[in-house]
């Protein structure tokens, strides 16, 4: 599942004022506990946010194709970014709240929910010459539900762009045209134009790109990254009209979905495999960009074994890794479920994972995100010891008794003969599994 974003306005519906209220109960979800692995915790800069609205002119609205005649209209696309950033706030500014909607079991109306973060809205960049990474979240999803990780960026020194693709609700999937055909096509307009614009301003290094998605944004992000459509695969026959087939592989607009000189990408529980099929396995020797991958090998909405790992034994041209949490489900990518989604099941599945708390996934990803996204985009290469883990499977990883002991919550070095994971504390890496390689010769 994922989220349909409603941006909501500064004036709260009663709803939202409720949602809010008890959101404020928590803490903002990008800020990890006392079991977070070391890289999880939040970096140096404090963090703000701003909202931007970008137009992509006279753009293919697929759900209005008529079958009958074959006609399609044009209209320009508006599409949201939220931007997280470096900043310098004022002293005792108040702290962003985000709010969002995301459809709830029919015919019940969608469900407002609001989540509390550490950024300041409209503050003073901290700097300039950042990384900039670009986030698309999953079908019916909203940036808000991915806070942990955007403000967590941010405050390690990177310019974090979230786009509300606003999709159709994902309650009907007569629409799923609309995300099939325009997700990557979002990802690469807000990439390409927020590289101009904020170069500009001075904020980003526009050599340092890398994208993330979540689910149908991992769909996205591998798809702009270099992926090629499969020309006979479903998503040209999903998407009505033949209105995918100009970026299918070999088509003269194959390149309008793709994005040159991308430094990293990282897909979570990423849509694409299994029954949508989208690139084949000849289509994803197109990513060359380093490649992380995240999911649950119990992932019962995109599946694991034809879609992550799949995804990974055919990325043969990128030098890629390959997180897997044991008995994780597909909601990886979001953070902890707001009070206001606790009530019924099915508002709790958008978040909650049955096996996995989610606090304790997110604080994985984050340190692994992190090490990765340093090491790739940074080019911080003390970060690849993070990454050597020295056995695959975590649960393996021993600690020997040294006199004195360490102290109770020590982070593994990964070293004289400790194989605990690095960053990780004595009993705290467990059920899961790290894979990785290297591009083919």
């Amino acid at each position: 599942m994922t989220v349909t974003g409603l941006l909501v306005g500064c004036t709260l519906t009663m709803a939202g004022m409720v949602a809010a209220g008890d959101a404020l109960s928590a803490g903002p979800p990008s800020r990890f506990g006392v079991d977070a692995p070391e890289l999880a915790r939040l970096g140096e800069f404090a963090v703000g946010v701003r909202t931007l609205k970008l137009v992509e002119p006279d753009q293919v609205d697929v759900l209005s194709y008529a079958a009958g005649t074959g006609s399609v209209s044009r209209r320009d696309r508006a599409l949201t970014v939220d931007l997280w950033y470096p900043a310098r706030p004022q002293p005792r500014a108040r702290r962003a709240v985000y709010t969002a909607s995301f459809p709830s079991e029919p015919p019940a109306p969608p469900v407002s929910f609001s989540v509390p973060g550490i950024a300041v809205r409209d503050s003073p960049a901290g700097g300039g010459g950042f990384p900039l990474i670009v986030v698309s979240h999953g079908y019916s999803n909203d940036p808000a539900a991915m806070s942990w990780l955007t403000e967590n960026l941010a405050s390690k020194g990177y310019v974090v762009a979230a786009i509300h693709h606003d999709d159709p609700p994902i309650t009907d999937r007569t629409k799923y045209a609309e995300p099939l055909l325009r997700r990557p096509l979002d990802i690469v307009f807000v990439a390409d134009t927020l590289k101009s614009k904020l170069a500009a301003e001075g904020l980003i290094d526009p050599s340092r790109l890398a994208l993330v998605g979540y689910s149908q944004g991992g769909y996205g992000v591998l798809t702009a990254a270099g992926a090629t459509f499969d020309p006979a695969g479903p998503p040209t026959h999903l998407v009505p009209g033949a209105l995918l087939q100009p970026y299918v592989r070999g088509a003269p607009l194959e390149d309008a979905v793709k994005i040159k000189g991308l430094r990293a990408v990282v897909a979570i529980s990423p849509a694409g495999g299994g029954k949508l099929a989208a690139w084949g396995t000849e289509g994803l020797l197109g990513i060359h960009a380093p490649l992380l991958l995240i999911a649950g090998d119990l992932d019962r909405t995109v599946d694991y074994a034809s879609g992550a790992r799949a995804i990974f034994d055919s990325t043969l041209n990128s030098q890629r890794f390959l997180l897997t949490f044991k008995g994780g489900g597909h909601s990886l990518g979001l953070s902890p479920a707001p009070d206001a989604m606790r009530s019924r099941l099915w508002d709790l599945e958008w978040f909650e994972d049955p096996v996995w708390r989610k606090e304790r996934v997110n604080a994985i990803e984050a340190h692994f995100i992190t090490a990765f996204l340093g090491r790739f985009v940074k080019g911080d290469e003390a970060l690849t010891s993070y990454l050597n883990v020295p056995v695959v499977e975590s649960s393996a990883g021993v600690w020997p008794t040294t006199e004195p002991p360490p102290a109770y919550d020590a982070y593994s070095p990964g070293t004289g003969g400790v194989t605990v994971w690095k960053g990780f504390q004595r009993r705290q890496a467990t059920a899961l599994e790290f894979l990785q390689a290297l591009p083919a010769p």
